[in-house]
């Protein structure tokens, strides 16, 4: 269902754009996460990326993030748990990594 709806999406965004045959979806994955623990780090990842990428410093600041989202509406508990989960053992390959030299 995804990769239909990521095709159409692709193909009305390269419409309006006018940029035919440009690919939209760089990199999409789909994984179904069975564990709570992976799940848990993976939002938290998920939330984190613009904050890793130094496009803010805070990721409930970047507007195409649902951590603002996220903080908002879920449970106080729930936000502080993903937020304090720890994320420094996942290794995601990411074209767009920082040059730090």
């Amino acid at each position: 269902m995804l990769t239909r709806l990521h095709a159409a999406e692709g193909l009305d965004a390269n419409a309006i754009d006018g940029t035919p045959g440009r690919q939209v979806w760089f990199q999409f994955r789909e994984t179904e996460l069975t564990f709570e623990r992976s799940w848990l780090a993976r939002l938290r990842y998920t939330h984190e990326n613009a904050v890793h990428h130094r496009l803010v410093p805070d990721a409930t600041l970047y507007r195409w993030c649902s951590a603002s989202w996220f903080e908002s509406n879920a449970r106080p508990a729930f936000v502080n748990s993903v937020r304090n989960f720890k994320i420094d053992r996942i290794n995601v390959a990411d074209d767009f990594e920082l040059s730090l030299d």
